[in-house]
């Protein structure tokens, strides 16, 4: 894929919707810590960690998945700040070592991996994931080739196209050539009766105020105006129907 330049049923949502905090979706007030992936959450899972409702929502999917004869495994679904800045850290220096200059280095970054505070993982809504029934591929299994015509996951793919917003659960980051900031993930579902909430919330934080104090490496280069192009790209311009 070409690389970016940074600078059937709704009544089962409609439940996963009604489920969650009254009082949460009204206040839309959710603390800056568990926003940030700072917080202690209470999260539920065997191989995963999800907020409550998330984890019920995706037990049932993966029961019906498997009548299918697929088994959805969970590579990854809550990171906290500090796992975050772990892979942010690595990948700047990995990446500098090469010879790219700061904001350079910040590019190649964003293109999968988010600035450490910003992961719709650090809210146990979202989970990447892949089908543990299947010869799993050598190296990385979260490339897109692998849910592509051929690859070992193309069934769960299809299957997930066809069953997993019944569930609540959505693709983030979508295969759309007009949308701009993280590349395409086929593997990343975010469960909207929750996620949608948080999204407002973070919306309203002041990130170039919050990241100016986080010292990360890069840090110089975060500038208000990356910060905004950022969260405008990479952090909103995803799937609409988890703005909706």
């Amino acid at each position: 894929m070409k690389r970016r330049h940074f600078i059937k049923s709704a009544s089962l949502l409609g439940l996963a919707f009604s489920a969650f905090p009254n009082n949460l979706l009204a206040s839309n007030s959710i603390s800056c810590e568990l926003l940030m992936g700072k917080g202690t959450p209470t999260l539920f899972g065997n191989g995963h960690k999800l907020l409550l409702q998330a984890h019920e929502a995706f037990l049932k999917m993966k029961a019906e998945a498997l009548q299918e004869g697929i088994n959805i495994k969970v590579v990854s679904s809550y990171r906290n700040f500090n796992h975050q800045k772990r892979i942010w850290n690595r990948k700047y220096n990995l990446f500098t070592s090469q010879g790219m200059y700061g904001f350079d280095a910040i590019n190649a970054i964003i293109e999968y991996s988010t600035i450490p505070g910003t992961s719709r993982h650090h809210w146990g809504t979202d989970l990447d994931i892949i089908d543990a029934n299947v010869v799993q591929p050598k190296g990385d299994v979260l490339l897109e080739e692998h849910f592509q015509a051929d690859g070992s996951f193309h069934k769960l793919k299809q299957w997930m196209d066809h069953n997993a917003n019944r569930f609540g659960f959505f693709l983030v980051y979508t295969n759309d050539p007009s949308r701009k900031g993280f590349q395409y993930e086929p593997w990343h579902y975010s469960y909207k009766p929750l996620s949608k909430v948080y999204l407002e919330s973070y919306s309203n934080l002041d990130l170039v105020e919050i990241l100016k104090n986080e010292h990360l490496l890069g840090n110089d280069f975060l500038t208000p105006e990356v910060i905004s192009t950022y969260k405008q790209e990479h952090l909103l311009d995803i799937n609409p129907e988890l703005l909706r």
